[in-house]
């Protein structure tokens, strides 16, 4: 998917095959409002925060003090407890405002947006707890322990459906930042690719400043592309095209061609627009908590910290996947004795089917599944491997219809169950809940020197491939997300991968 680009209008052909400059007059952006997008946008948050504020004080005042108190009499106290509701739920919406909880940059992608709101939540009680404590005001527990979790909860819940409602938009192009790509033609064409991945992250490149003379491709109007978005100017012009086509965001990428001292004169010239500036370092695949900017003698040098898979975290990574594993034993059990019975009863064969895969640092083991193939679908192996590799892949062997599943099994492979045996393989310490694709050898004996890098921590039951995409992905996008979660791995980030693990499987997507 390419970043969406404006249409250009006629620019008379040169007969040169070279990369130049657009003429200014002859293409066409039409340029609207800066972000008007993040206004409208905004104002839905404002009065969905307002509802939620108040539902909650509301809620809580009736709760503690009973309907009628919510009724205005002359009773002082009466008159005090519903003063101080209402300028609890100001003071709320006042700690969203200012903890940046609906800025553009943060809503509708990433964990920011849901970071800010329970910052700003826990912040403002803590204060009010406080305060309570030093001026003696005697406030009711229940502002504390009823109005902060069930407000708190509300809102989150609130900007999730509001988020799935602005993905539905920008897939359709709408709400998402005009922007404009500043660099040379590789650095251009890297962060292109990025943003192509990502386009719920609300990023519509309108064009690029580049600098001219490269070689390059023109479209049937001789206007000069870079991966199909239009070359709307030069390195030396790059705020006047931004104001000229209505970007909201300029974005820098990482080139000596546009060195510290433009980019601080870019800066200035910006300052006096709406426009925002946005530098893409050289840095691909590593997640925002690894990376810090340090300011040393005025360079903001930025500090990468090194992935975390051994020591504490790794404990802390095992303990998290024996007590997952022996929970969901637990619950699933009457499963695992019904979709026993069902694979027995398809034939003769044995219920689990075990397979030498290979784990952390590089050590084999025997991983179990339940049954989904013909007892000697092994032996078929070589014969299919031969007549169709799965599309795309070069390792990876993975076939749609494949003729050795069973009807049972297909069943068990479209919402993974046949998987959850593996969950013994979790409790022995050959697998994690989360992590890479578990192997085969002859997968690994042709593994590259990135590839490699996946036997650096137990593989997963599922993991990031599993939730994008499935057996739909190719050969390097497997690898390439496997690697990102070696280097990048969290806690957090492997509850977040279950949950998403647990909507895929409902929906059976990529399965087969």
């Amino acid at each position: 998917m390419q970043p969406a680009a404006a249409a250009p209008a006629r620019v008379r052909p040169s007969g040169r095959s070279t990369l130049r400059r657009a003429p200014r007059a002859r293409v066409s952006v039409d340029p609207p409002p800066a972000r008007p997008w993040a206004a409208r946008y905004g104002r839905r948050l404002i009065l969905t925060d307002i509802l939620v504020t108040a539902w909650a004080a509301i809620g809580t005042h009736t709760v503690q003090f009973g309907a009628a108190s919510t009724r205005v009499s002359r009773d002082p106290d009466s008159t005090v407890y519903i003063s101080l509701t209402i300028a609890l739920s100001v003071l709320w919406l006042v700690a969203l405002h200012l903890g940046g909880t609906r800025e553009a940059s943060v809503v509708g992608h990433g964990p920011d947006e849901y970071k800010r709101i329970v910052r700003s939540t826990i912040v403002l009680f803590g204060l009010v707890a406080i305060a309570s404590y030093v001026f003696a005001l005697h406030l009711p527990r229940a502002y504390v322990l009823v109005m902060m979790p069930a407000g708190l909860v509300a809102l989150l819940a609130s900007r999730f459906i509001w988020r799935r409602w602005l993905h539905g938009r920008r897939m359709h192009g709408e709400y998402s930042s005009r922007v404009l790509v500043v660099g040379n033609v590789r650095t251009i064409r890297e962060l292109l690719a990025d943003l192509a991945r990502a386009p719920l992250a609300g990023y519509r490149v309108i064009g690029v400043c580049t600098v001219p003379g490269a070689d390059g491709p023109v479209d049937a109007a001789g206007v000069p592309l870079v991966d199909g978005v239009p070359v709307l100017g030069g390195l030396d012009e790059v705020a006047a095209v931004a104001e000229r086509y209505g970007a909201d965001t300029v974005a820098v990428t990482s080139t000596a061609a546009f060195g510290p001292s433009r980019v601080r004169a870019l800066g200035w010239e910006l300052e006096k627009t709406s426009i925002d500036l946005v530098l893409a370092p050289a840095l691909t695949s590593i997640a925002g908590p690894r990376v810090h900017t340090k300011p040393v003698a005025g360079l903001p040098l930025i500090h990468v910290d090194r992935p975390t898979y051994r020591g504490a975290n790794r404990l802390l990574k095992r303990v998290f996947d024996i007590v997952g594993a022996s929970v969901l034993l637990a619950l699933l059990t009457p499963v695992f004795v019904g979709l026993g019975l069902a694979v027995k009863l398809t034939d003769r064969g044995s219920v689990f089917f075990r397979q030498q895969r290979v784990g952390l640092n590089g050590r084999s083991f025997k991983m179990i599944k339940f049954r989904s193939m013909v007892p000697n679908a092994e032996a078929l192996l070589p014969q299919l491997m031969l007549a169709e590799r799965d599309a795309g892949n070069t390792v990876l062997f993975k076939q749609k219809n494949d003729p050795r599943v069973t009807r049972v099994g297909r069943m068990l492979r479209r919402f993974s169950l046949d998987e959850l045996p593996q969950l013994f393989n979790v409790l022995k310490g050959d697998m994690s809940l989360v992590g890479p694709r578990p192997p085969l050898a002859a997968e690994v004996d042709g593994y590259g020197e990135e590839a490699k890098l996946r036997l650096l921590v137990r593989p997963g039951m599922t993991g990031l491939w599993q939730v994008s995409g499935r057996s739909d992905l190719s050969w390097e996008d497997t690898v390439r997300l496997d690697v990102y979660y070696v280097e990048n791995w969290s806690i957090t980030g492997d509850l977040l991968i279950l949950w998403k693990t647990a909507k895929a499987v409902a929906a059976a997507s990529g399965a087969y």
